[in-house]
Formats: C-alpha cells, structure tokens, sequence
C-alpha cells in the first residue's frame, strides 16, 4: 500500500496500525530455515532477497529522517549483508553514511556494487570511543543503523557483537538528539522466538522486518525494544501450509471474519446471548458485559442475575431482557433460547454461584468463560469436564491461569508455554489476556497487536466477555470470536481517546465505530508494505 490513508475522527488522525489480512509472523527458527529452503529448493538468489531487504529498508529509513546522514553498523551473516545493501542505497541517493564492521568485511564488498562508504572495524575503537560514535551521530540527527545481529542468535550477545550491541542499548531510551535508531528484521539481543532479551539488546525506534514480523518482536519484553514495526515484502516464495497457522489479529483480520448480516433477518437470528453474572453489588460487571455484547452486534441479550440487581440492570440496560438467576426453571428457559452464552462476569464464587456455573456448563451451546467462572473451575476440577459439552472460550488472566494450572507466573518468555498448557487441561480455545492477548485454538497461535496498556482498567474483562458472547451468537466460531473481540475492544478503546483515563464504560460506546474499521493506513510510500505498527504502549 503506498500513499496516505487516515480516519479521520472528531479531528483527530488515525493513520495507523496497517497491517494485511491474515498475515503470518514466524520464529526467527523458522524464518531462517525458510529462507535457507527458499534458496536451497525454489531457486530463490540470496542476493536477490538480500537486495529486496536492504533497498527496501533504506526506503523506509529516508521516510521522516531529519538529516541525509546514517551511521550503518554491519554484523556478519545475511543481517549485515542486508546492512551493506542499505549504506549503499543511501550512499547512492546522496547521504553522507559512515560504516562499522564487526566482523571482517572486505571494503570492496561486492554487495557495495563499487561504492566507496567510509568504513572501519569497530575494533579499532575503545568502548568511550564506539559509545561516543553513537551519540554523536543521534546528536547530529543521523539514522543510527543495527544491522549487527540477526534473527538466529540465541542467548547473550558475546564478543566484539555483544560490546557494539551493549554500546547501542546504552543509547537507548531518554537518549538526547534527534536522531533515530532502527534495527533490521528484530533488534539485536532480543530472542525473536520468544522476546526474551537474556543479555543486552538495542532499544529501537524503528524495526523494519522482512517476509514476516518476527514473533520476539511482538512479544514483550521484545517489543518494547522494537519501536515502530514495519515489515517488507521481499521476494519470498508462499509460505509452507505448517507455517501458516501463527497470526496477527489486526483491524484487516477483522475487516475480513466478522459476521455478515442477511438483508433480511431479525433480532433472534442475529444472535440471541445469556449474560450470566452480577451477584449482589456486581451488577456492573453483568451490565458491561451486556452492554458490550449488543454493541457488538448481538440482537438480543437476556441478563441473568441476582434479584437484587433487578432495578439497575433494567436501568442500565433497557434494551435487554432480565432473568432471575435464583429461579432455576427461567435459567434454563433462557439459555435454551440463546445461541450463545456468557459466564463469569461478577458471578461470586459461592456454593449457589458454583451451582449456576454447572447448569450453564451443562447447556450445550458456545459459551464464553471468564472472571468468577474461571476461579470456579480452579477451585472445582469436576467442572472442567462439562467444558467439553460444547465450543468454549476461556480468558483467563495470568493470575487465574496460574490458579487453573496450579502454578506461579512462567514470566513474560514462558507465556507460550502457559497458553499451551491451558488449552490442553481445559480442552479449550484459550485467550490469555496479557501484553500482548494470545489466542490458542484449532487454527494455531494467534497475536494480538493493536492493544496498549490503556485497557489495563478494571472492568474490560468483562467488556471483552460480552464482545466475545455476541460473536460466538452470530455464529463465529470459538477462536475466531476470541479474536474479533480483542480487537474490537482494543479498536474502541483506541478510538475513545482517553489514554490512561480510559473506563471500561467508554468502550461499549467506541465498538460500532470499529465494528466498520478496514485496514487502517500508513503514510509510508514504499512498495511491498505488509505491516505499520506503531510502539508498544
């Protein structure tokens, strides 16, 4: 995509996150063998995708630079042959750019195509003297270039790689000047399997991945050292069928799987919801969550609650249907009539809450579980069989997955490990709510990419529980309701526009603006863009 696209909101711009539909991030593992069968089976050049990289990352690096200056520092391997290809570029097209080698590289490098680049080893400097080189450039307001590791490395940055990268960490957040510093395909010392950072890794402006994001570089604590992520098209071959279950869910994923309307059709055929919770003094939950659903697009919800909360509820929630959760005869009614059924929210965790869980739990239509519920089914092992009745969704948060799996916190790096985990014991399509949600079911490993730290507020819970029950009403499958919901939620909390001071209550109103959001925009003219995120926040 190239040109300017923006929504424009109440005066306010939203340009990005561009992202196309249904694109895939890959391991540095598996994007390394890929590239290397590329090459090795399909008779794609090396250099071919070397010269596609590195031409097209200088393109990106030219976009908002504040001065034709770049300092390139090149590795060894194919990541430094893509760091050659963009002092050249930039040499080509005028800049004044000055390269540092870590390891031994010919002047004459043939991927230079005979441009002379000032060059020299980054041996020849002390560690004053490299950091100096640095901060210097930043301070003149050059593109400060890493192009010393890439995706394969794993563990600690060691030896003369390891004193560079630990040299341009130094130079990362609060650094002064107006330069910038981009990293290519993931910044250096940053594990793209995982995200971990085991050793000193870059604190990047700017990455510019190529083929695919990398999966460290959408998982914390590696994303927060990626900056901006765009990622180039290059040249690859078709990805593998066994490659191509891990996704991005962004506003073009959901552009392409939210559920249609038929021209002719009505409330209950649209998606009829039960939203079971709100014990006494918990009506809110109850009420987030319904108000969340039929802004969602479910045509008819029934909350089934506490006689307690009767009065409010109705208030709240006028359009809705009350349900006494104490009468066990209009309980069952209810779910009987819903297509789907929402479970958790402000539920309680007492004997006649457990009691209302097992009779959800044994209707068999989709249900989203969550909140109380989920402690429930923590406390209550024999619970867990009625899970398999019919298609769930969990979404616990780490705590109540560390309650689920009996275990302390695995830590950012092992969240993989704990979503797997989750899915196995419960036999579930799992959200793990976190920086950034996971969702786990059939289809693989999904990403979420467009949340931020402003829906960490009390009460989106239980707003993401009622975007998800309306999905699975109008007839999403599980996983594909887990993630239409996150990102409707995350997209209306975007669009509410209140920052750290985001409420709960704010994003129901925001939900039908992202209900009709496309693609999003970038403003970068570069052919072959895949994806335009902006840093994590």
């Amino acid at each position: 995509m190239s040109g300017r696209t923006v929504h424009l909101l109440e005066g306010r711009e939203m340009v990005r996150p561009f992202a196309v539909p249904d694109l895939v991030c890959l391991t540095g593992s598996e994007a390394g063998d890929f590239d290397a069968r590329s090459i090795r089976d399909r008779g794609v050049p090396e250099s071919a995708l070397m010269e596609r990289a590195g031409a097209g990352a200088a393109a990106v690096i030219r976009h908002s630079a504040s001065a034709r200056d770049a300092l390139i520092l090149a590795g060894k391997g194919n990541n430094g042959g893509d760091a050659l290809v963009v002092a050249r570029c930039l040499a080509a097209w005028g800049w004044r750019v000055e390269l540092l080698t870590t390891s031994a590289r010919p002047p004459d490098d043939p991927l230079l195509h005979g441009w002379t680049v000032p060059a020299r080893a980054s041996e020849e400097l002390d560690d004053s003297e490299l950091t100096d080189l640095i901060q210097n450039a930043l301070d003149r307001g050059a593109q400060v270039v890493d192009g010393v590791l890439g995706t394969g490395i794993k563990g600690s940055p060691r030896g003369e790689a390891g004193r560079v990268v630990a040299a341009l960490e130094g130079a990362g957040p609060g650094r002064g000047g107006p330069g910038r510093l981009v990293s290519l395909d993931i910044p250096s010392g940053v594990d793209a399997d995982t995200g971990a950072v085991p050793g000193p890794a870059v604190y990047g402006d700017l990455t510019v991945s190529f083929g695919w994001p990398k999966l460290g570089s959408l998982l914390h604590p590696g994303r927060a050292r990626a900056g901006r992520q765009v990622t180039l098209e290059i040249g690859f071959p078709p990805l593998d069928p066994d490659l191509a279950g891990r996704r991005l869910l962004t506003p073009a994923w959901a552009s392409r799987h939210r559920p249609q309307r038929s021209a002719v059709t009505h409330k209950n055929q649209v998606g009829a919801l039960a939203v079971v919770g709100g014990k006494p003094g918990m009506a809110g939950a109850a009420i987030l969550a319904g108000r969340s659903a039929l802004r969602s697009g479910a045509g008819y919800v029934r909350v089934v609650t506490h006689p307690d909360n009767r009065e409010v509820v109705q208030s709240a929630l006028p359009e809705a249907v009350y349900v006494d959760a104490t009468d066990a005869g209009a309980v069952t009614e209810a779910l009987a009539r819903s297509r789907a059924v929402a479970v958790g929210p402000g539920l309680g965790i007492e004997g006649a809450s457990a009691e209302l869980l097992a009779r959800v739990l044994a209707t068999p239509i989709p249900r989203v579980v969550d909140a109380d519920a989920l402690t429930l089914l923590a406390g209550e092992p024999g619970l867990r069989a009625a899970l398999s009745g019919a298609p769930v969704v969990v979404t616990p948060h780490p705590g109540e997955a560390d309650r689920i799996l009996g275990e302390s916190g695995p830590g950012p790096a092992g969240r993989l490990d704990s979503i797997r985990a989750l899915r196995d014991e419960l036999d579930s399509v799992v959200l793990l709510k976190g920086a950034p949600s996971l969702v786990l079911g059939p289809e693989g490993l999904w990403v979420e990419v467009v949340g931020s730290s402003d829906l960490a507020v009390a009460g989106m819970g239980d707003t993401l529980t009622g975007a998800i029950g309306a999905f699975l009403a109008q007839g999403s499958d599980p996983q594909t309701a887990a993630g239409l919901g996150l990102v409707t939620t995350a997209r209306a909390a975007a669009r509410a526009g209140a920052g750290a001071g985001l409420q709960a209550a704010d994003v129901p109103e925001w939900i039908p603006a992202a209900l009709v959001e496309g693609p999003g925009g970038t403003d970068l003219d570069v052919p072959g863009i895949l994806l335009d995120l902006d840093p994590a926040r």
